[in-house]
Protein backbone atom coordinates (compact mmCIF):
# COMPACT_ATOMS: atom_id res chain seq x y z
CA UNK A 1 0.00 0.00 0.00
CA UNK A 2 1.19 3.37 -1.00
CA UNK A 3 2.37 5.95 1.50
CA UNK A 4 1.51 9.58 -0.19
CA UNK A 5 -1.91 9.65 -1.75
CA UNK A 6 -2.27 13.18 -3.98
CA UNK A 7 -5.68 14.61 -4.26
CA UNK A 8 -7.34 16.46 -7.17
CA UNK A 9 -9.99 19.14 -5.85
CA UNK A 10 -13.07 19.34 -8.62
CA UNK A 11 -15.73 21.49 -6.50
CA UNK A 12 -15.57 24.35 -8.72
CA UNK A 13 -15.66 22.45 -11.67
CA UNK A 14 -17.63 19.36 -11.57
CA UNK A 15 -18.89 20.05 -7.97
CA UNK A 16 -20.93 23.40 -9.38
CA UNK A 17 -21.35 22.64 -13.00
CA UNK A 18 -25.31 21.14 -12.22
CA UNK A 19 -25.59 23.76 -9.65
CA UNK A 20 -29.12 25.64 -10.65
CA UNK A 21 -27.94 28.96 -9.37
CA UNK A 22 -24.68 31.15 -10.36
CA UNK A 23 -21.86 31.17 -8.34
CA UNK A 24 -20.30 34.55 -8.39
CA UNK A 25 -17.38 34.85 -9.66
CA UNK A 26 -15.31 36.37 -6.79
CA UNK A 27 -16.90 33.50 -4.89
CA UNK A 28 -14.97 30.82 -6.82
CA UNK A 29 -11.78 32.85 -7.13
CA UNK A 30 -11.96 33.26 -3.05
CA UNK A 31 -12.74 29.42 -2.71
CA UNK A 32 -10.10 28.65 -4.84
CA UNK A 33 -7.42 30.92 -3.21
CA UNK A 34 -8.78 29.30 0.28
CA UNK A 35 -8.36 25.69 -1.33
CA UNK A 36 -4.74 26.08 -2.87
CA UNK A 37 -3.43 26.75 1.11
CA UNK A 38 -4.87 23.42 2.10
CA UNK A 39 -1.79 21.17 0.32
CA UNK A 40 -3.92 19.46 -2.99
CA UNK A 41 -1.85 18.33 -5.56
CA UNK A 42 -4.17 19.63 -8.04
CA UNK A 43 -7.25 21.87 -8.48
CA UNK A 44 -9.27 21.43 -11.25
CA UNK A 45 -10.35 25.46 -11.88
CA UNK A 46 -13.05 25.54 -14.32
CA UNK A 47 -13.98 24.09 -18.08
CA UNK A 48 -13.45 25.70 -21.13
CA UNK A 49 -16.82 25.14 -22.92
CA UNK A 50 -19.36 26.76 -24.69
CA UNK A 51 -21.41 29.05 -22.15
CA UNK A 52 -24.82 27.49 -23.38
CA UNK A 53 -23.78 24.44 -22.33
CA UNK A 54 -22.72 25.12 -19.34
CA UNK A 55 -23.53 28.61 -17.73
CA UNK A 56 -22.38 27.99 -14.49
CA UNK A 57 -18.83 28.18 -16.49
CA UNK A 58 -18.95 31.02 -18.25
CA UNK A 59 -16.79 33.20 -16.42
CA UNK A 60 -13.64 30.25 -17.04
CA UNK A 61 -11.37 33.23 -18.92
CA UNK A 62 -11.66 35.37 -15.62
CA UNK A 63 -11.81 32.78 -12.76
CA UNK A 64 -8.57 31.44 -14.24
CA UNK A 65 -6.83 35.05 -14.63
CA UNK A 66 -8.18 35.88 -11.11
CA UNK A 67 -6.91 32.99 -8.44
CA UNK A 68 -3.74 33.58 -6.79
CA UNK A 69 -1.56 30.66 -8.14
CA UNK A 70 0.73 28.98 -5.73
CA UNK A 71 3.73 26.72 -7.26
CA UNK A 72 3.46 23.84 -5.29
CA UNK A 73 -0.48 23.46 -6.99
CA UNK A 74 -1.42 22.56 -10.65
CA UNK A 75 -4.34 24.13 -11.69
CA UNK A 76 -5.89 22.50 -14.52
CA UNK A 77 -9.23 22.65 -16.61
CA UNK A 78 -11.59 20.75 -18.89
CA UNK A 79 -11.63 21.28 -22.74
CA UNK A 80 -13.94 19.70 -25.11
CA UNK A 81 -11.93 20.33 -27.80
CA UNK A 82 -9.30 22.65 -29.76
CA UNK A 83 -10.77 25.74 -29.03
CA UNK A 84 -11.14 24.72 -25.73
CA UNK A 85 -7.78 24.02 -25.63
CA UNK A 86 -6.64 27.25 -26.70
CA UNK A 87 -8.81 29.06 -24.29
CA UNK A 88 -7.05 27.21 -21.62
CA UNK A 89 -3.34 27.78 -22.75
CA UNK A 90 -4.33 31.64 -23.18
CA UNK A 91 -5.49 31.43 -19.76
CA UNK A 92 -2.09 29.82 -18.35
CA UNK A 93 -3.89 26.44 -17.05
CA UNK A 94 -1.12 23.79 -16.05
CA UNK A 95 -3.14 21.07 -17.43
CA UNK A 96 -6.10 19.95 -20.15
CA UNK A 97 -8.53 17.85 -18.63
CA UNK A 98 -10.26 15.56 -21.87
CA UNK A 99 -13.28 13.37 -21.71
CA UNK A 100 -14.91 10.92 -23.40
CA UNK A 101 -16.81 7.44 -22.03
CA UNK A 102 -15.78 4.45 -22.70
CA UNK A 103 -19.67 3.33 -23.11
CA UNK A 104 -20.51 4.03 -26.63
CA UNK A 105 -24.21 4.77 -25.36
CA UNK A 106 -22.74 7.40 -22.67
CA UNK A 107 -20.56 8.88 -25.22
CA UNK A 108 -23.28 9.62 -27.87
CA UNK A 109 -25.51 10.77 -24.63
CA UNK A 110 -23.30 13.22 -23.10
CA UNK A 111 -20.74 14.39 -25.73
CA UNK A 112 -23.68 13.47 -29.19
CA UNK A 113 -20.68 11.63 -30.65
CA UNK A 114 -19.15 8.20 -31.34
CA UNK A 115 -16.05 7.32 -29.23
CA UNK A 116 -14.40 7.25 -32.83
CA UNK A 117 -15.21 10.46 -33.20
CA UNK A 118 -13.87 11.59 -29.75
CA UNK A 119 -11.00 9.69 -30.04
CA UNK A 120 -10.09 12.21 -33.00
CA UNK A 121 -11.02 15.02 -31.38
CA UNK A 122 -8.75 14.34 -28.47
CA UNK A 123 -5.65 12.88 -30.61
CA UNK A 124 -6.07 16.51 -32.59
CA UNK A 125 -5.86 18.99 -29.41
CA UNK A 126 -2.79 16.57 -28.12
CA UNK A 127 -1.46 17.43 -31.59
CA UNK A 128 -2.20 21.32 -31.59
CA UNK A 129 -0.90 21.79 -27.76
CA UNK A 130 2.30 19.94 -28.81
CA UNK A 131 3.59 19.28 -25.67
CA UNK A 132 3.09 23.30 -24.33
CA UNK A 133 0.79 21.55 -21.07
CA UNK A 134 0.75 18.12 -19.77
CA UNK A 135 -2.60 16.26 -20.97
CA UNK A 136 -4.53 14.30 -18.69
CA UNK A 137 -7.99 11.91 -20.27
CA UNK A 138 -10.53 11.14 -18.32
CA UNK A 139 -12.47 7.81 -19.23
CA UNK A 140 -16.29 8.28 -18.28
CA UNK A 141 -18.18 5.49 -17.41
CA UNK A 142 -15.12 3.26 -17.35
CA UNK A 143 -16.83 1.28 -14.23
CA UNK A 144 -20.53 0.90 -15.85
CA UNK A 145 -23.07 3.45 -17.96
CA UNK A 146 -26.59 3.85 -17.04
CA UNK A 147 -28.19 2.60 -20.19
CA UNK A 148 -25.32 -0.22 -21.27
CA UNK A 149 -24.64 -1.75 -18.08
CA UNK A 150 -21.38 -2.86 -17.03
CA UNK A 151 -18.75 -2.27 -18.79
CA UNK A 152 -15.71 -5.12 -19.74
CA UNK A 153 -12.14 -4.43 -18.50
CA UNK A 154 -10.95 -5.87 -21.55
CA UNK A 155 -12.56 -2.17 -23.32
CA UNK A 156 -11.48 -0.01 -20.94
CA UNK A 157 -7.70 -1.27 -21.19
CA UNK A 158 -8.32 -0.87 -24.87
CA UNK A 159 -9.05 2.68 -24.91
CA UNK A 160 -6.71 3.50 -22.13
CA UNK A 161 -3.83 1.72 -24.58
CA UNK A 162 -4.81 3.93 -27.16
CA UNK A 163 -4.17 7.58 -25.31
CA UNK A 164 -1.17 5.95 -23.78
CA UNK A 165 0.31 5.42 -27.25
CA UNK A 166 -0.93 9.18 -27.86
CA UNK A 167 1.59 10.51 -25.29
CA UNK A 168 -0.87 12.04 -22.50
CA UNK A 169 0.59 12.35 -19.35
CA UNK A 170 -2.14 10.92 -17.54
CA UNK A 171 -5.59 8.63 -17.40
CA UNK A 172 -7.93 8.97 -15.14
CA UNK A 173 -10.86 6.00 -14.82
CA UNK A 174 -14.44 8.06 -13.98
CA UNK A 175 -16.82 5.66 -12.27
CA UNK A 176 -19.64 8.81 -13.41
CA UNK A 177 -22.73 7.25 -11.54
CA UNK A 178 -21.50 5.48 -8.92
CA UNK A 179 -21.94 1.68 -10.55
CA UNK A 180 -18.68 0.58 -8.71
CA UNK A 181 -17.55 -2.25 -6.33
CA UNK A 182 -14.37 -2.39 -4.40
CA UNK A 183 -14.12 -6.26 -6.05
CA UNK A 184 -14.25 -4.34 -9.17
CA UNK A 185 -12.21 -1.33 -8.54
CA UNK A 186 -9.63 -3.86 -7.44
CA UNK A 187 -9.37 -5.71 -10.89
CA UNK A 188 -9.50 -2.80 -13.11
CA UNK A 189 -6.96 -0.97 -10.76
CA UNK A 190 -4.51 -4.00 -10.48
CA UNK A 191 -4.85 -3.77 -14.61
CA UNK A 192 -3.87 -0.26 -14.81
CA UNK A 193 -0.59 0.29 -12.21
CA UNK A 194 0.64 -3.35 -14.58
CA UNK A 195 -0.17 -2.79 -17.62
CA UNK A 196 0.82 1.83 -17.73
CA UNK A 197 2.06 2.35 -14.27
CA UNK A 198 4.54 4.91 -16.15
CA UNK A 199 1.60 7.26 -16.67
CA UNK A 200 0.05 9.52 -13.64
CA UNK A 201 -2.48 7.11 -12.56
CA UNK A 202 -6.25 8.51 -11.11
CA UNK A 203 -9.48 7.87 -10.19
CA UNK A 204 -12.45 9.58 -9.81
CA UNK A 205 -15.26 7.52 -7.90
CA UNK A 206 -19.13 8.71 -6.96
CA UNK A 207 -21.09 8.06 -3.90
CA UNK A 208 -24.22 7.45 -5.66
CA UNK A 209 -25.04 4.14 -4.01
CA UNK A 210 -22.61 4.75 -0.57
CA UNK A 211 -19.71 2.82 -1.59
CA UNK A 212 -17.32 5.94 -2.89
CA UNK A 213 -15.09 5.36 0.09
CA UNK A 214 -14.93 1.62 -0.08
CA UNK A 215 -13.72 2.19 -3.72
CA UNK A 216 -10.90 4.04 -2.66
CA UNK A 217 -9.60 2.06 -0.17
CA UNK A 218 -9.95 -0.59 -3.09
CA UNK A 219 -7.59 1.47 -5.44
CA UNK A 220 -5.19 2.31 -2.74
CA UNK A 221 -4.18 -1.62 -2.01
CA UNK A 222 -3.87 -1.68 -5.61
CA UNK A 223 -1.29 1.29 -5.58
CA UNK A 224 -3.31 4.29 -7.05
CA UNK A 225 -1.82 7.23 -5.25
CA UNK A 226 -4.06 9.91 -6.91
CA UNK A 227 -8.16 10.99 -6.68
CA UNK A 228 -10.39 13.37 -7.78
CA UNK A 229 -12.66 14.76 -4.87
CA UNK A 230 -15.12 17.26 -4.27
CA UNK A 231 -15.96 19.44 -1.49
CA UNK A 232 -18.65 18.69 0.64
CA UNK A 233 -19.42 15.85 -2.05
CA UNK A 234 -20.75 18.26 -4.45
CA UNK A 235 -21.70 16.73 -8.14
CA UNK A 236 -23.30 14.39 -9.57
CA UNK A 237 -24.48 13.47 -13.13
CA UNK A 238 -27.43 14.02 -15.33
CA UNK A 239 -28.27 10.39 -15.59
CA UNK A 240 -28.09 9.36 -12.45
CA UNK A 241 -30.84 12.05 -11.40
CA UNK A 242 -31.18 12.64 -7.78
CA UNK A 243 -28.21 10.73 -6.55
CA UNK A 244 -24.99 11.94 -4.93
CA UNK A 245 -22.31 13.63 -6.23
CA UNK A 246 -18.67 12.87 -6.59
CA UNK A 247 -16.74 11.37 -3.06
CA UNK A 248 -16.63 13.98 -0.64
CA UNK A 249 -13.01 15.26 -0.33
CA UNK A 250 -12.96 15.71 3.46
CA UNK A 251 -14.37 12.10 4.43
CA UNK A 252 -11.70 10.75 1.75
CA UNK A 253 -8.89 12.48 2.91
CA UNK A 254 -9.99 11.92 6.65
CA UNK A 255 -10.30 8.17 5.90
CA UNK A 256 -7.02 7.61 5.01
CA UNK A 257 -5.12 10.35 7.49
CA UNK A 258 -6.88 7.96 10.76
CA UNK A 259 -4.97 4.96 8.64
CA UNK A 260 -1.96 6.43 8.85
CA UNK A 261 -1.52 7.57 5.31
CA UNK A 262 -0.07 11.20 3.99
CA UNK A 263 -2.14 13.22 2.20
CA UNK A 264 -0.84 16.61 2.35
CA UNK A 265 -3.48 18.32 3.29
CA UNK A 266 -4.58 20.20 5.96
CA UNK A 267 -7.73 18.76 7.00
CA UNK A 268 -9.02 21.22 9.84
CA UNK A 269 -8.91 24.08 7.14
CA UNK A 270 -10.50 21.84 4.56
CA UNK A 271 -13.44 21.02 7.00
CA UNK A 272 -13.99 24.73 7.72
CA UNK A 273 -14.33 25.35 4.10
CA UNK A 274 -16.91 22.29 3.68
CA UNK A 275 -18.89 24.24 6.37
CA UNK A 276 -18.95 27.16 4.88
CA UNK A 277 -19.80 25.35 1.47
CA UNK A 278 -23.71 25.17 2.05
CA UNK A 279 -23.81 28.87 2.47
CA UNK A 280 -22.10 29.50 -0.53
CA UNK A 281 -24.47 27.24 -3.02
CA UNK A 282 -27.57 27.64 -1.06
CA UNK A 283 -28.41 24.34 0.24
CA UNK A 284 -26.78 21.35 2.41
CA UNK A 285 -24.20 19.16 1.24
CA UNK A 286 -23.93 15.70 1.15
CA UNK A 287 -20.69 15.32 3.03
CA UNK A 288 -20.57 13.78 6.79
CA UNK A 289 -17.59 15.03 8.41
CA UNK A 290 -18.48 18.81 8.23
CA UNK A 291 -21.30 17.76 10.28
CA UNK A 292 -19.46 14.74 12.82
CA UNK A 293 -16.11 16.49 12.87
CA UNK A 294 -12.88 14.05 13.19
CA UNK A 295 -12.82 10.97 14.54
CA UNK A 296 -10.11 12.51 16.80
CA UNK A 297 -11.83 15.37 18.15
CA UNK A 298 -12.80 14.31 21.31
CA UNK A 299 -15.97 15.44 23.62
CA UNK A 300 -15.82 16.46 27.56
CA UNK A 301 -16.17 14.01 29.57
CA UNK A 302 -19.33 15.20 31.92
CA UNK A 303 -18.97 15.77 35.54
CA UNK A 304 -20.70 13.19 36.85
CA UNK A 305 -18.90 10.76 34.80
CA UNK A 306 -15.55 12.34 36.06
CA UNK A 307 -16.82 11.67 39.71
CA UNK A 308 -17.55 8.31 38.84
CA UNK A 309 -13.95 7.71 37.67
CA UNK A 310 -12.37 9.39 40.78
CA UNK A 311 -14.02 7.06 43.06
Amino acid sequence: MPTRIFFNEVVTRDGFQNEPAFVETADKVALIDELSQCGFAKIEVTAFVSPKAIPMLRDAEEVMGRITRRAAVQYTALVPNVRGAERALEARADELNLVMSVSQTHNLANLRMTREKSFAAIKEVVTQVNGQVPINVSLSTAFGCPMQGQIELNEVMDWARRFADLGVRGLTLCDTTGMANPRQVRLFSDAVVSSLGRLELTMHFHNTRGMGLANVLAAVESGITSFDGSLGGLGGCPYAPGASGNICTEDTIHMLQTMGLETGVDLERLIHLARALPGLVGHPTPGQLAQAGRACDLHPVPEHVKAMLTH
